[in-house]
């Protein structure tokens, strides 16, 4: 385990440790409670022996986001009990089903514009961020985001869940998009570990075809224009690297057939046979020659590319593409 992981467990544990001593001592004592905090207890013993985060069957380490989840765990996957792999199957698939509940509609259309997505997690759970956004008003303008939280599994998922609520929120408030932005990076640096972070592209379409870009440490964005392919690089830090990142906003005017292709690293680094990376130069060869069909065949035609370039090679990161296209 980092040592940041371990001090933040601590503190959570230490934290726990003191609650469950006041309900033990109090009038709510009952013999759950007392186990309970026997475990706690012990977990906190194995960290002062150097021994926390080590399977207790095998005596390798046990998976760093199962510890994030559930610090009290003693043994890795591969020594479960039965019971045990069936309760954190059913845990995978819950997480599985709300992640994808947060998920906005496939096919979106609204200030003008028309978006399409495809999402594709690498296990039950998703690291990828993808979203978007209304204006309240009725559609005077589009907020729409793309973003890779740090890590995978579990703990990523719970990374990725906590940007969605984020974003949900802040855009009710009417910020500037460089100040939905800077706030986002101050409660994400507020609230995780060290050492986490998330890099993102957001923006904000209006109906007058005027579209604000911000990017923070995502893969650039491509702008496919009649005759053609544009990268616009993001300028920021990822979120959660620095208190007070400035993030540089963007405006680019789309005409109607225009579009923006957005994509999380799944996609740019998928390799071929021969360990070469896809790369932003391949899906900028694919995109000239396509301005104007939909989201949703735009989307179609880079899978079917990406799927002959692979060749079968097994997928190693979770895959987000993201279309917005000026109808």
């Amino acid at each position: 385990m980092a040592s940041v992981s371990d001090s933040y467990l601590r503190e959570q544990l230490e934290v726990r440790q003191a609650r469950l001593r006041s309900s033990v001592n109090g009038a709510a004592r009952t013999e759950a409670i007392a186990k309970l905090l026997r475990e706690v207890d012990s977990a906190l013993d194995r960290m002062a022996k150097g021994t926390y985060g080590i399977c207790e069957a095998c005596n390798d380490s046990i998976e760093k986001d199962r510890l994030l989840a559930d610090p009290l765990v003693q043994y890795c996957v591969d020594h479960l009990t039965a019971d045990q792999r069936h309760a954190l199957q059913d845990d995978l698939d819950l997480a599985s089903k709300i992640q994808r509940a947060l998920l906005p509609p496939k096919s979106f259309r609204a200030a003008g514009f028309e978006a399409h997505y495809f999402y594709q997690p690498l296990g039950a759970v998703s690291g990828d961020y993808c979203d978007l956004i209304p204006h309240e008003n009725g559609g005077a303008d589009l907020f729409f985001a793309i973003g890779d939280v740090s890590g995978k599994g579990v703990a990523a998922s719970m990374l990725m869940t906590h940007l969605h609520a984020m974003f949900r929120s802040l855009t009710t408030v009417g910020l500037p998009l460089d100040q939905l932005l800077s706030r986002a990076n101050r409660v994400f640096c507020e609230s995780t570990l060290a050492g986490q972070f998330a890099t993102l592209v957001c923006g904000r379409a209006r109906h007058t075809g005027e579209v604000e870009l911000s990017g923070a440490g995502h893969p650039p964005v491509l702008l496919v224009r009649k005759n053609e392919v544009t990268n616009i690089e993001s300028t920021g830090v990822p979120l959660g690297m620095f208190g007070d990142g400035q993030f540089a906003v963007q405006k680019i005017a789309m005409d109607p057939g225009d579009c923006l292709v957005l994509y999380t690293d799944g996609i740019s680094e998928t390799r071929n046979p021969s360990g070469t990376e896809y790369g932003t130069h391949n899906l900028s060869k694919l995109a000239r020659g396509r301005h104007g069909i939909s989201p949703e065949a735009f989307a179609a035609a880079c899978l079917e590319d990406l799927k002959a370039y692979s060749s079968g090679t097994p997928q190693v990161d979770d895959r987000t593409l993201l279309i917005i296209h000026r109808a």
